[in-house]
């Protein structure tokens, strides 16, 4: 595991967090679609496709560039710097990695060429709830029936892929969600720049992808969480980072308020939070490649486990900000929520915790 980005992986970063603030910044794109139920614009989107980020992950043989979880972090923490609210996150890395993991990459070849060219939006419908019901009418046409919650960036989606039962097992589907018989119902939460729904299938038609073995799946929601953490890593990092500017430039008493003991105080407590989450997202991010299942599962547990520390840096933030910090437009509220979110996101901390220290005294075992 290398700790240290290569000169193409620095380029990665730099190019992406250079569009970002150009074209994508939280005054001129997130602030006016935090009530927007899709989170993106056209201009946006197909930017971030010709940089060929939303291709990373998928084989180049698909038009994609291939790379690892390592380069999709890179992008995954600017984009949460940039508190991007768009699907990114759910096309270019639940969405593909699920149909490379689950062995449904012949069968949705299209699917992964439109994600890699950025024609094409997809989310995941198996995070939270178990499988819908599948019925085949007859050897090609199978509608799908159930509710899906917490779906993320369902209204941006063209393709919703799904899990479902049927008598011969459990398959994964892909569902327009155009189609007849699929809903949409925002479901609100404390942070407006993450978008979900719950989703109502009515006799839905679906298309067959796989048939997916259970580990499978249970990487790609280590995948999805490893991702999600990179993501609030970077918003951890910003907010940290215009704290201590903040610290540097506001004065008090005549001096900066960065020179009194309290505030520094704050300061490193942020670093230190954000310095460890650091490692272990970045651990993670090499292990949903180059590790063993086991291993990749607890690095996940891990940086899951530590939402909770890492939420904590933007509360920290507001208090170095002070008064300016509660106000509605400064920007550190909406990184405060980004983080709560993620905290919140597939369970609390205390679950992943709880499992955690459960595998870890099991492995100790003689």
């Amino acid at each position: 595991m290398n700790l240290e980005l290569s000169d193409e992986q620095v380029a990665l970063r730099d190019t992406t967090r250079r569009y970002l603030a150009e074209k994508a910044s939280i005054s001129d794109h997130v602030r006016p679609l935090l009530d927007d139920p899709t989170g993106t614009t056209q201009p946006v989107w197909r930017g971030l496709a010709d940089l060929g980020t939303t291709g990373l992950l998928v084989p180049e043989v698909y038009g994609g560039a291939g790379m690892t979880m390592v380069e999709a972090g890179i992008v995954a923490e600017e984009l949460g710097a940039a508190l991007h609210p768009g699907p990114w996150l759910s096309t270019a890395i639940s969405a593909a990695r699920a149909l490379t993991r689950l062995g449904a990459t012949e069968a949705g070849a299209e699917l992964l060429t439109g994600i890699a060219d950025g024609t094409t939006v997809a989310t995941l419908g198996f995070l939270t709830d178990a499988p819908v019901a599948a019925s085949w009418e007859d050897s090609e046409r199978v509608v799908l029936h159930g509710e899906i919650a917490a779906v993320p960036d369902a209204a941006a989606a063209d393709v919703l892929l799904a899990l479902a039962e049927d008598d011969g097992g459990q398959g994964l589907f892909a569902v327009r969600t155009d189609s007849p018989g699929v809903s949409l119902a925002p479901e609100h939460s404390i942070d407006q720049t993450r978008k979900q729904f719950r989703v109502t299938l009515d006799s839905a038609p679906g298309r067959w992808l796989a048939a997916p073995s259970p580990g499978d799946v249970a990487a790609v929601i280590d995948d999805v969480l490893i991702a999600n953490a990179a993501d609030a890593l970077g918003a951890a990092r910003a907010v940290m980072e215009m704290a201590v500017e903040y610290a540097k430039t506001r004065t008090q008493f005549g001096q900066p308020i960065g020179s009194f003991q309290a505030v520094q105080h704050l300061c490193v407590d942020m670093f230190e939070t954000v310095e460890l989450a650091r490692s272990g997202v970045i651990h993670a991010l090499w292990a949903a490649d180059d590790a063993d299942p086991d291993e990749r599962h607890l690095s996940a547990l891990r940086a899951k486990a530590f939402a909770g520390r890492l939420a904590t840096v933007g509360d920290t933030a507001i208090q170095v900000f002070g008064g300016i910090g509660y106000t509605w437009e400064h920007d550190a509220h909406l990184y405060l929520k980004r983080l709560l979110s993620w905290s919140a996101f597939l369970a609390g901390p205390d679950h992943y915790l709880t499992e955690l220290g459960a595998r870890l005294a099991k492995r100790g075992k003689p």
